[in-house]
């Protein structure tokens, strides 16, 4: 699916958070792609993520989703996941399998997604577990397995790897890079690890203060001339 944002403007209260009115103002997220979301704390990032996903709505501005407004057709191929995943009370196979389960799934299609979802990312071993009671590796591979068990076409994802081992890091960008690859999942993802942006983003989106400085290759922005983004990348090197 493609996402397409115009003119973008978000407040609370008399605050600005979002301005996306200069020479960005338009956005394009390629389906199939993967698209990375980066600047400073406080940028807009999970605000213009959050606009997209259909969470909370701009005062300004409009996205498309294949050229059509957001509507529950749109809502029901697209998810979102962030860096404290919401878990029920329930064990990981459960977790996993609940999107399945209100989309009417039958039964023995879920057992086989859910066991190839554990295998997958490693967890099979500890399906039974309440995953409240899981350590934030095993956390965010159960929310990310939940949200990739129906197949979506666009993955939201904010920060879903940040304070997580380097082992349950690698398993997801995997994961990520297997389904873009396999059948043209668009992601989506907001990181502070620019390491992790290189390596996963075909494009780079760089907010700052609510405004977009640059929207291009990984490539073009290592090259960026902006004052503002050599900083970040500087202070962020790895």
């Amino acid at each position: 699916m493609k996402i397409e944002t115009n003119h973008i403007v978000k407040k609370y209260g008399d605050k600005v958070v979002l301005d996306l009115n200069g020479q960005y103002s338009r956005l394009l997220f390629e389906s199939g792609k993967i698209t990375g979301i980066i600047g400073s704390n406080g940028s807009g990032k999970t605000t213009l993520m959050k606009i997209m996903a259909g969470l909370i709505s701009a005062i300004d501005g409009e996205v498309r989703y294949d050229g059509q407004t957001f509507d529950q057709d749109i809502a029901m191929k697209i998810t979102y996941a962030n860096q404290r995943p919401v878990l029920f009370s329930r064990s990981i196979y459960e977790n996993i399998a609940y999107p399945l389960r209100i989309r009417k799934y039958p039964e023995e299609e879920i057992n086989r997604i859910v066991r190839g979802l554990l295998e997958e990312f490693e967890i099979a071993d500890i399906q039974k577990q309440n995953a409240k009671h899981l350590s934030g590796g095993e956390s965010q591979k159960t929310a990310l397995a939940r949200a990739l068990s129906f197949s979506p076409e666009v993955v939201f994802l904010d920060e879903p790897t940040a304070s997580i081992d380097p082992k349950s890091v690698q398993v997801i960008e995997a994961a990520l890079k297997r389904r873009n690859a396999d059948t043209g999942l668009t992601v989506i993802i907001i990181t502070h690890n620019l390491a992790q942006a290189f390596r996963l983003c075909d494009r780079l989106v760089f907010l700052n203060q609510g405004e977009c400085l640059l929207y291009d290759t990984t490539e073009k922005m290592r090259q960026a001339q902006n004052t503002t983004i050599q900083e970040f990348i500087s202070f962020n090197a790895f």
